[in-house]
């Protein structure tokens, strides 16, 4: 069936993997996180629910399409509903029509009828000036990017504002993305993961609180990169070597909006825990 012209809200559980796969990949270019198994995985299979998002539609043509994933968190000490702001991408003869900001406020307002308590995002340079000055979004600070020589086995005792809350379930299913490659072990205290990534000798970590049934396979044997925000990791204590700017990967701009009155109107940098595993570079 034709769908009809204009903004449609995505049904909940998607059923059109193919067709978003097929728009990200035109617009961005062949990848691993753009097929219809990566898309599915994503968009439906997470624990924490269905992408709450938009398409745009000339005819039977997907003109723009934009989504945020569901993520559980923990805001100000209490269980919170985030929105990790994700996919975006305006068909090449749609471009330049304002279509990517009707598509966000239609999904904001849509997350806001489902609860979500805000929405999260990690935004290259080119996009957060048009997160910040047309939908309203907090720049909360640039992500920390460098070489930790010596990995936690602990957290310092630090307030934290806001982190991700993983599970099991939701960290097994983080695990399994088709397109990354991942290590986990136990260390001291932490749940540690570890991702490769485009750099040949290094993988990214991430630092949790320790995960029941999470698997021990051991710290890979290469160097661990850090990407991300944590006051619990004592960066400026420990031996932490910044990655130089033309070897990062974009985007490194967190960014945040509240969508319900229980979210605060901004976020403290200072306390905000954020890494790899909260959004999507892995």
């Amino acid at each position: 069936m034709a769908a009809s012209d204009g903004i449609e809200i995505i049904p909940a559980g998607p059923d059109r993997p193919h067709t978003h796969a097929a728009m990200l990949a035109q617009v961005f270019g062949p990848s691993e996180k753009f097929t219809a198994k990566a898309i599915a995985w994503r968009y439906r299979d997470n624990p924490a629910g269905a992408v709450v998002g938009a398409d745009a539609w000339s005819g039977e043509t997907l003109a723009a399409h934009y989504v945020t994933c569901p993520a559980q968190m923990t805001l100000e000490g209490r269980p919170a509903r985030g929105l990790l702001s994700l996919n975006t991408a305006t068909h090449p003869d749609f471009q330049g029509k304002g279509l990517f900001t009707r598509l966000a406020e239609a999904t904001y307002a849509a997350g806001a009828d489902q609860g979500f308590d805000f929405v999260f995002g990690v935004a290259n340079a080119n996009s957060t000036p048009g997160f910040i000055r047309k939908l309203g979004f907090q720049l909360v600070a640039p992500l920390a990017a460098g070489a930790l020589v010596n990995p936690p086995r602990g957290f310092e005792p630090e307030p934290v504002q806001l982190a991700g809350a993983w599970d099991a379930r939701t960290l097994s299913w983080r695990l399994a993305n088709p397109a990354g490659r991942y290590r986990i072990a136990r260390r001291g205290e932490l749940t540690a993961v570890w991702a490769r990534t485009h750099l040949p000798i290094v993988d990214c970590a991430a630092f949790l609180p320790q995960v029941a049934e999470a698997p021990d396979q051991g710290a890979p044997p290469r160097m661990s990169l850090f990407i991300g925000l944590d006051p619990r990791l004592g960066l400026d204590r420990r031996i932490f070597l910044p990655l130089p700017e033309r070897l990062r990967p974009s985007p490194l701009n967190l960014i945040y909006r509240p969508l319900s009155a229980r979210a605060p109107k901004a976020l403290e940098a200072a306390q905000v825990a954020i890494s790899f595993l909260d959004f999507d570079p892995y």
